[in-house]
């Protein structure tokens, strides 16, 4: 019996009675001083990020009321931009952005799609780090490089390419050349437009700079994919591309689809590459291997140094209509990005 005296005794549990309420212990969880700075730090970067940009906004929106209110829609309207003769328009620059912009989605869209899907299900154990990397790597690249390797190397063989097509696409409103296809690239009659400097060979260069972006969020969507469905479809006989067609394609729809407009976004905004290839023509056209173009961020950069503030408020109007697209594209496909990564709005 002494044995037992160093059992400890066993606790008793409390049993309300009848008439009292049986409220649950409120469990409260302490942070620690490392999560509180962390959790507090993390949470100031976001605000202030959102401070910023919002800031940016405010800026722009208030610098633009001068012109707003001195040309009204006609600043939307107006394709010429002539600050002499007070006649300025936007027009010509918006249809340019977007021509610039599609042609660089139809190039990147299925090499970002394919390179994603080798990486994610194709690519061996020792590749697929190695193709991560590089594709990471392409994303630091700065644009001025890219425009400058497609104004030299690419331009004389992208010239031979928007021939080819406009020979025997012309009839294709988008792909028709006001000069006569029949004669060579070298020997184009004087006066007519020509090859370069067209929408076509811009959006080849942004092209370049979208597909890191667009490989990459795509590539982690697809990775995500269940591996039980993925093993189950080549259990019963799927072949691959069977499997990836039925199983990751679908699972990363919303991948794709996001990954596509945070490209369209950047694409939209792309200056430097666009300004060192286009040739600056501030006309409307849908012609897009025509040379002669003109985008929103070019006119920003190559009218801003001898701007006089009345112009100067012009070009930030401008600007504040390219930053309000470049927004509402990053948003939507941000909140299609989240849905995907939640497995919201998936079928398996």
């Amino acid at each position: 019996m002494a044995g037992l005296s160093n059992v400890p005794a066993r606790t008793s549990l409390r049993v309300p009675d009848d008439g009292e309420e049986d409220v649950p212990r409120r469990i409260v969880a302490k942070q620690s001083t490392q999560d509180l700075v962390f959790t507090h730090g993390v949470r100031s970067i976001g605000m202030l990020v959102l401070v910023i940009v919002g800031s940016i906004g405010v800026f722009l929106g208030v610098q633009a009321r001068p012109t707003f209110r001195h040309y009204g829609w006609s600043f939307f309207t107006e394709y010429r931009w002539l600050p002499a003769q007070d006649i300025v328009g936007i027009a010509a620059a918006m249809v340019g952005t977007i021509e610039v912009a599609m042609v660089a989605l139809v190039i990147a869209f299925p090499l970002s799609l394919l390179t994603a899907l080798f990486i994610s299900d194709w690519a061996p154990a020792w590749l697929k780090p190695l193709m991560v990397r590089l594709i990471d790597m392409m994303a630091a690249v700065p644009g001025i490089v890219f425009g400058l390797w497609v104004l030299v190397f690419m331009q004389p063989h992208a010239t031979h390419v928007a021939h080819w097509i406009s020979k025997y696409f012309g009839w294709i409103p988008i792909f028709k050349v006001h000069t006569d296809v029949n004669y060579p690239i070298w020997n184009q009659a004087p006066g007519y437009p020509s090859y370069e400097g067209s929408a076509f060979i811009a959006g080849i260069a942004v092209s370049m700079m979208i597909f890191p972006m667009a490989t990459a969020v795509m590539r982690e969507v697809f990775s995500e994919a269940p591996a039980g469905e993925k093993e189950a479809a080549l259990a019963l006989g799927a072949t691959r591309w069977s499997m990836v067609r039925t199983v990751v394609i679908p699972f990363g729809r919303s991948g794709i689809i996001g990954g596509t407009m945070l490209a369209l976004g950047r694409a939209l905004g792309e200056t430097i590459s666009v300004l060192l290839i286009i040739s600056e023509a501030f006309k409307i056209k849908w012609n897009v291997l025509e040379s002669g173009t003109a985008t929103i961020a070019e006119v920003i950069a190559s009218k801003s140094k001898e701007a006089t503030p009345a112009q100067l408020s012009a070009l930030l109007t401008a600007g504040f209509v390219l930053f309000l697209m470049t927004l509402l594209t990053n948003v939507i496909a941000a909140s299609i990005v989240s849905r995907g990564r939640s497995g919201a709005g998936t079928e398996i």
